[in-house]
This record gives C-alpha cells, sequence and structure tokens, in this order.
C-alpha cells in the first residue's frame, strides 16, 4: 500500500492559520475517536479528528496486541514443556528473552504503524495535531491558541494507567502497561500489582516464560469473576504459573537491586523484584479538558454523565466514547461507541438510541476467562458444564474448567460464565445466542460435531432445559457417549 502523501498528514498550523469550524470536532485519535470521525462523517458533517500525537490506538500499541505477542510466546514456551504427555521427548525450553522482546517491539511496531497510516489516509484538513480544551460547550482552543468551532463535539480521550502515590517516585522499575513492552529483555523477578485482565494475561504468560512472579491484590477475586466455580477454576491455573498474594495491602520501597515489596492482610511478607507492574486501573484522560467549561454534569470521579444509548452527556451537543467515559474499556464497545457518537453528534439534536448488544469481556489466560450478558442472581436458572472430563479437552491433555449458563423462566439464555479450554471461542457462540434470544432447546437441536469442545456445552443446556420444561430434541441430542 503506497504511503499518502504529506499533504494528507496532521495539520500542525499555528495561530496565523486562523480559527477552525466544523459540524464534529472529535477529540482523540484511538479506536473510539477514528470511528466517531468516520462515522459523523459519513453522515454528510465537516469533521476535525485532534490528537496530540497521532501514535496509533491503546490496542495496537500498548494493549491488545503487544500483550498477546507476550502470550504467544508463553503459549509456545508452555506447549514445549508439556509435550511429554503426548509421548513426544523434547528438552526444557531455553527462553531467550531479548529475542522475546525484539518480536513483540517489531510486531507490535507494525501493528502501530498501520492504525497512523489510516489516519494519514484522511481527506486533508481533517486531522488537527495538538490538545484541544473546552471554553464552552461548542467551542474549543488549541493549544497553540487556534479557536474551534463546532455544532458538536465528541470526547474520545482514552485512558491513562494509573500509578498510585507511593509508586510514583521510584524510578523506571515501576512499569505500567505502557512501558512494560520496551523492556529489553524478560526481568527474572517481577512483581504484579492487580488481578484484573491485564495484570493475570502478563503475569501468567511471564510465568510461563520462566520469570518468578508473584500477583498481588487487595481483593479475593480474580479478573472480576461472578461465578464462584468459574472464579476457583481460575485461581486453580493462575497457581500453577505464578504466585498469588490476594487479600493485601502493598507497601513499596526502593531497593539496591530492585524494588522491595512488603505486604499485610491475609498475608504478610516481603521481597525484593527486579521490576514491578501496576496494573490496578486505567482512569479516564480527562485532565486539561476544562470540563467546567463546557457545563455538563460530572460524576463523583469526575466522568461526565452520559447515555449509554446515545453516547450524549445530558442534553448538551457533547457525546463522548470509549475509554473516556469509563463504562466498558474494550476495544470492540470503543468501536461501538464511537459510531454511535459520531452519528449522533452529526444528526444532533435529531439524535436516536442504538441497540447495544450485551456486555462481552475476554481474559486472555490460560484457560480463558469470559463474561457475557447477566450474572448469577435470583429469579436466574443456572446450567453447567464441567470440563474435568470432556472428551475433547482430555484429547488435548486440557481438561478442566466450568461453563456456567444462564436462562430465564423461558429457557432462553441471558448470561454466560466460563473458564475452559477454547473459552473465547465458546464464548463468541454465547455471545450470538444471547444477542439473538436463543433457547436452550433451541441450542440443543443444532448440529454439534464430534469430537468437538462445543459437545460440552451440552451439559449446561440439558440442566437448564429440565429446570424450565422445555422439550429436549429427539435424535441429535440423544445418546452421546459419557465425556462429550
Amino acid at each position: 500500500m503506497p504511503r499518502p502523501t504529506d499533504d494528507k498528514r496532521p495539520d500542525d498550523g499555528g495561530p496565523e492559520d486562523g480559527p477552525l469550524s466544523c459540524d464534529v470536532a472529535v477529540i482523540g485519535a484511538g479506536t473510539a475517536g477514528i470511528a466517531a470521525e468516520r462515522a459523523a462523517r459519513k453522515a454528510g458533517a465537516r469533521t476535525l479528528l485532534i490528537d496530540p500525537e497521532f501514535r496509533g490506538t491503546l490496542c495496537a500499541s500498548t494493549g491488545c496486541m503487544p500483550s498477546k505477542l507476550l502470550i504467544a510466546a508463553a503459549h509456545a514456551a508452555h506447549d514445549v514443556r508439556r509435550a511429554d504427555i503426548f509421548g513426544v521427548r523434547a528438552d526444557a525450553p531455553t527462553i531467550d528473552g531479548p529475542a522475546v522482546m525484539a518480536r513483540v517491539q517489531r510486531e507490535r511496531d507494525r501493528f502501530a504503524a498501520l492504525t497512523r497510516e489510516s489516519i494519514e489516509t484522511l481527506p486533508e484538513g481533517i486531522a488537527i495535531r495538538g490538545r484541544a480544551r473546552f471554553v464552552a460547550p461548542t467551542r474549543l482552543v488549541l493549544e497553540d491558541g487556534r479557536p474551534i468551532e463546532a455544532r458538536a463535539v465528541v470526547i474520545a480521550t482514552g485512558s491513562v494507567a494509573l500509578i498510585p502515590e507511593p509508586f510514583r517516585d521510584l524510578g523506571p522499575r515501576i512499569l505500567t502497561n505502557e512501558t512494560l513492552f520496551e523492556l529489553p529483555d524478560l526481568p527474572r523477578r517481577l512483581a504484579v500489582i492487580g488481578g484484573g485482565a491485564i495484570g493475570l494475561e502478563i503475569a501468567q504468560a511471564m510465568g510461563r516464560l520462566g520469570v518468578a512472579v508473584t500477583l498481588f491484590d487487595s481483593g479475593t477475586t480474580l479478573g472480576k469473576a461472578r461465578c464462584a466455580k468459574v472464579h476457583d477454576a481460575l485461581h486453580t491455573a493462575m497457581a500453577r504459573d505464578i504466585t498469588l498474594c490476594l487479600g493485601v495491602e502493598v507497601k513499596p520501597e526502593a531497593a539496591a537491586d530492585g524494588i522491595r515489596l512488603r505486604w499485610t492482610g491475609d498475608a504478610e511478607g516481603q521481597a525484593e523484584f527486579d521490576h514491578v507492574l501496576l496494573a490496578v486501573g486505567r482512569p479516564p484522560n480527562l485532565s486539561g479538558l476544562n470540563l467546567e467549561r463546557a457545563g455538563l454534569a460530572l460524576d463523583d470521579h469526575g466522568t461526565p454523565c452520559f447515555d449509554p444509548a446515545t453516547m450524549q452527556c445530558g442534553d448538551a451537543p457533547i457525546f463522548i466514547a470509549g475509554d473516556a467515559d469509563a463504562d466498558v474499556p474494550l476495544l470492540h464497545e470503543a468501536s461501538t461507541e464511537g459510531a454511535i457518537a459520531g452519528a449522533n453528534a452529526a444528526a444532533f439534536p435529531d439524535i436516536r438510541p442504538a441497540d447495544r448488544s450485551p456486555d462481552f469481556a475476554l481474559t486472555f489466560t490460560d484457560p480463558p476467562l469470559a463474561q457475557i450478558g447477566a450474572g448469577p442472581g435470583d429469579g436466574i436458572i443456572c446450567g453447567r458444564s464441567d470440563y474435568a472430563d470432556q472428551g475433547r479437552a482430555r484429547v488435548e491433555a486440557r481438561a478442566e474448567g466450568i461453563v456456567s449458563l444462564y436462562a430465564d423462566a423461558s429457557g432462553r439464555l441471558i448470561g454466560a460464565d466460563l473458564c475452559c479450554p477454547g473459552t473465547e471461542h465458546l464464548a463468541h457462540l454465547l455471545a450470538w445466542s444471547i444477542q439473538s434470544g436463543a433457547t436452550a432447546s433451541g441450542l440443543l437441536s443444532m448440529p454439534f460435531y464430534h469430537p468437538t469442545l462445543e459437545e460440552g456445552l451440552k451439559s449446561a443446556l440439558r440442566e437448564i432445559c429440565r429446570a424450565t420444561s422445555q422439550p429436549l430434541p429427539e435424535g441429535r441430542d440423544r445418546g452421546m457417549p459419557p465425556g462429550a
């Protein structure tokens, strides 16, 4: 693909270029901002896309893609170690840390470059390099002094890694997801603070790559798991690869060769680490926007209150999307929210609510964790499948984990929690089924090839059918062997 010419690059103009005007001004050029600008322009609006760096999306540069590159290396090492189960003799893997990180960085840079190229293909004059702040609900000013007049504004400024105060003055040995992937080599000893998705994924990957990893969390639930049995499966899997210290408070201090952590709570101890990865959250990046001049109602955390069906902030001509709204910090949701916000900003004041998909979150541990739609609760019918003896999972020597499916009184699926082999694929099938209004009986009437991991869902679906008096389909679901 040929590179765009220089006249398509972000505008770095100064105050001498005069004021700017548009129908929709989008602040932030991440996943949500790019989707918002595209949707607004498709609707016929004159747009501006404003960003200080245009470095590429968070996903490509410091999030989804580099973390999955690290996880892919960890899977390769893990597969070598477990080859003996199948009668395949292999020496213990030798982990070349610099080579691992070099591939992560090389491929990460390629993904980020592709997102930057999408900016360069925008029509001339749309991309504006700079920081914008509000001076009124539809008036912005850039840091170079240029004013922007817009009919509507979309806030899509993303999020920033949270660094709690005790860790702020401890230098480069303190890592976040924004600095982790710049390491030239794998550390020997890594502490991970935070048992959410980022912490779990990186901790397990590093552990499988030979790093001595300890994960700390003040809570006792990993990955925000909603089902106790699913959480038990996740906890068991994580404990094989790393040390878990849950229900503790951690205090850091500089040490001669790294960072010393002391912890108290459900467990007590101290240890030194080469690096500490902070995975304790990514709050919205709203500082410097001068939100008080936008006239918006803010929540207790200073985030604009908004309607998730329209992405509108109150009744103002201001919309918000992606991680900036602190609602569902996931790429597919950021893209959806950006499209809704951009279309409604272009149509303002004639805005329209959008149908949103069920909540859907995946954590790429092994086995992965997924949460879809509604969770366990009063009046919800639950069916479970245990993958400890599931046929295909046993064939692959990874028989473990649980699937919990949730249904209403009619047998219609409304949610799921799972941590088992193949979760990232099973979860998509379940999310699509939930969104389409499928029933347990209806899914059992569908074809299930043998032997597959999908067959394992049948036990949970049968439980729901029995609990809701739905008929079990004849023929296709009968007579399957144990473990199928």
